[in-house]
């Protein structure tokens, strides 16, 4: 069972939201650079488990991530 942070007590997740925020369709890359983290897909699960609703989608190798929305709204 995964232990996600909290949100308001992790500048690592707050920096990878407010980089979804900007509602652009982002690269794992993009991520790793822009929000200084490295395990993007840890950051994300427990991004959802804070109540997140985060896309995440494959196009040929790439993995590409958008924020859908808080507890269910766009």
């Amino acid at each position: 069972m995964m232990h996600a942070a909290r949100l308001e007590k992790s500048p690592r997740l707050q920096r990878v939201l407010d980089l979804l925020m900007t509602g652009r369709e982002l690269t794992t890359l993009d991520i790793v650079v822009e929000a200084r983290v490295c395990a993007v897909n840890s950051c994300i699960a427990e991004l959802r488990a804070n109540g997140y609703d985060i896309r995440c989608w494959r196009v040929g190798d790439v993995w590409l991530y958008r924020l859908g929305g808080k507890h269910g709204h766009s």
